[in-house]
């Protein structure tokens, strides 16, 4: 009797502790829907109201909906626009590829050459140290530095290597090259150390023994096991060069433009639709870059190993 009673005791217990139960595929639903609703709402829907806005007409007074391609063949056929697509195109360019030899060489020291972990950790944070800054700050530093009476112009003639001050060293398309490289170094130094770190030591010394010079094993083994972190390095450089403002508008002294500060140019004049057609190239565009570097190396299953 106590036996049955507890069976039957128990049985109204099991079946009020029963739970729902959500599916695999619902539960990844809810961990994945608050990113999907901030990416919807503050990506994709602007992204959606620039599209539609770049059809529209527009003269002094206001915009008019309509659906004109005139906007886009202005910008694509206008000289001036081309040439400052191709002026933030060729600062991308440079920036990237001294930022990739600088960022690289200084993660492979840091990784390889030295030892301690507390001294590596040490000289990481020594190059992140400028980024606890503001970006406006370390920008504006530069001009006291390579001004015309600046420091780096008064150190030459101090050991009279120049006879003068260079002039070209500020307000001009080095001066903002510079501003970038020291901006976005370390956005390229962090992935490629990242991948790096995961490089088992005993491949190169292997390498060694059978004979392999550094640069084959450079090339061989180091740079296709770290193309995740310079794909990712590579996308964090592009994209903040080509949209980036203040830095071209502060260290060219006007003598050169970005895509992005001929939008806010627009954009004061009120000139909204060419300004959202300039804006969806640019997205266009920099999606179409950012592909290509995906299609080269497949990040999502990299990161996964």
């Amino acid at each position: 009797m106590d036996a049955g009673q507890d069976a039957v005791s128990i049985a109204p217990r099991s079946r009020g502790r029963r739970r729902w139960r959500l599916s695999a595929q619902a539960v990844s639903w809810l961990q994945v829907s608050p990113l999907a609703i901030i990416l919807i709402t503050f990506f994709a829907l602007p992204t959606l109201i620039f599209l539609v806005v770049s059809f529209y007409d527009y003269d002094r007074v206001g915009i008019y909906p309509d659906f004109l391609l005139d906007n886009y063949r202005e910008i694509l056929t206008s000289p001036a626009t081309l040439r400052v697509y191709l002026s933030s195109l060729q600062f991308a360019f440079i920036v990237w590829a001294i930022t990739l030899f600088l960022g690289f060489n200084i993660a492979y020291f840091l990784v390889f050459h030295v030892r301690s972990r507390m001294m590596r950790t040490v000289l990481f944070l020594a190059c992140a140290i400028p980024f606890w800054t503001s970006g406006i700050i370390r920008t504006i530093a530069w001009i006291p530095f390579l001004g015309r009476n600046g420091a780096f112009n008064q150190m030459l003639q101090g050991v009279h290597l120049i006879d003068r001050p260079l002039d070209f060293l500020l307000f001009s398309p080095f001066a903002v090259c510079v501003t970038y490289i020291h901006l976005f170094t370390l956005l390229m130094i962090g992935p490629i150390a990242n991948s790096l770190a995961k490089i088992d030591p005993a491949l190169l010394e292997a390498a060694r023994d059978a004979g392999a010079s550094r640069w084959r094993t450079m090339v061989d083994i180091v740079i296709p096991l770290s193309k995740t972190g310079i794909a990712l390095g590579s996308i964090l450089v592009f994209t903040q060069v080509m949209g980036d403002f203040f830095v071209v508008k502060a260290m060219s002294g006007g003598q050169s433009a970005s895509i992005v500060s001929q939008l806010a140019t627009e954009i004061q004049a009120m000139q909204y639709p060419p300004a959202a057609a300039s804006a969806m190239i640019l997205v266009l565009f920099v999606a179409i870059m950012v592909g290509g570097m995906m299609r080269v190396v497949d990040v999502r299953k990299e990161l996964v190993r």
